[in-house]
């Protein structure tokens, strides 16, 4: 062959052969991305509105939040002469209970017996240690949080987050 037709050849070949690299490395670097399980809005607003009709069938003006993993607002009720407490109340709770994984009931509970932990209130200003917000898990992995302000007492609260999280559970 002659070097003239070698050169061609060769260049043509080279931007081929680098476009093919190229594409192996960005469609293995794409399948290679982390999954997240994450909570649907259409989840979190079933969730919500669960909880408020609950409470709203036993007599409470109650407040609703659900929130993301990061304590990000994704769905929102508030009864109409519910107190504007329960705005900050139950957004409060949804955020502990997301960030920190647990139902904002046992940190009370925690705090009532151990007075050396009541500086986890002041971890921060968003955290609401009160009975009445529950973490949410898909699979086993914490993507939120539901939290309801209003009712006579923290453990009602609770039961109509429960009945919000039995609306999307998969029982």
């Amino acid at each position: 062959m002659n070097p003239i037709n070698r050169f061609k050849s060769n260049y043509l070949l080279k931007p081929i052969a680098l476009g093919t690299l190229l594409i192996t490395a960005l469609t293995t670097q794409a399948a290679s991305l982390p999954q997240q399980a994450y909570l649907p809005l259409e989840s979190a607003l079933k969730a919500a509105t669960v909880a408020m009709k609950k409470c709203t069938e036993d007599g409470y003006r109650v407040s609703v939040a659900v929130v993301d993993r990061g304590g990000n607002l994704l769905a929102f009720v508030r009864h109409p002469l519910a107190g504007p407490h329960t705005v900050n109340s139950s957004q409060g709770k949804a955020f502990t209970s997301a960030s920190m994984g647990r139902p904002t009931v046992e940190f009370a509970k925690m705090i009532g017996e151990k007075a050396f932990l009541a500086g986890l209130r002041d971890m921060d200003e968003r955290l609401v240690i009160l009975g009445g917000g529950l973490p949410i898990s898909i699979d086993k992995t914490n993507v939120g949080g539901i939290g309801v302000g209003g009712a006579p007492g923290g453990h009602l609260d609770e039961a109509c987050a429960e009945a919000g999280l039995d609306a999307i559970s998969n029982k």
